[in-house]
């Protein structure tokens, strides 16, 4: 035991620091239709656009490191209608060296954590290829990855209490 009474296993894992470096991010998907355009509907209408967010990571070969994606699908229609003005899909990823995350903290922080490192810079994205394609730049509110989370731990837990139940 250490003067203050606290063991050294304790200090040596209370002084680990947690090391996040991006390594590098990139599109690695991209799909935008604008379909309005090839339709030749009118330009004043009034959009509802609808945004979808899945998250994915994975081990990569080297140590510690990881490769996390936002998988991002946004369709505008006109209000009221089905008639759909444009489609843009994205798979943002980004490379991630990570340590010092204790090993059943890891798979929050990648889903968490470094999707908030990755956010900023698929929102820029977003807003340009919008605006590229002939609409206003579309400027993502800010996502909350930690509902995202929650949600999906809660969606996984259903389905193995149904899978349970069924067997």
């Amino acid at each position: 035991m250490t003067e203050n009474g606290a063991t050294e296993g304790a200090e040596a894992q209370a002084g680990q620091q947690i090391q996040m470096r991006i390594l590098g991010q990139y599109i690695r998907d991209m799909s935008f239709e604008n379909v309005m355009a090839q339709k030749g509907l009118g330009t004043d209408v009034q959009p509802d656009v609808n945004v979808q967010v899945n998250l994915d990571a994975k081990k990569r070969a080297a140590d510690h490191q990881f490769e996390v994606m936002i998988k991002t699908t946004i369709e505008s229609k006109v209000k009221g209608s089905d008639d759909v003005l444009f489609l843009l899909e994205l798979e943002y990823a980004g490379i991630f060296h990570i340590e010092g995350v204790p090993e059943q903290q890891m798979h929050p922080f990648l889903l968490i954590e470094c999707p908030r490192m990755l956010f900023p810079f698929l929102r820029r994205i977003v807003s340009d290829v919008t605006r590229d394609g002939g609409f206003p730049p579309l400027n993502l509110d800010n996502i909350d990855f930690v509902g995202i989370y929650r949600n999906e731990l809660t969606r996984r837990q259903a389905a193995e209490a149904a899978q349970a139940t069924t067997n």
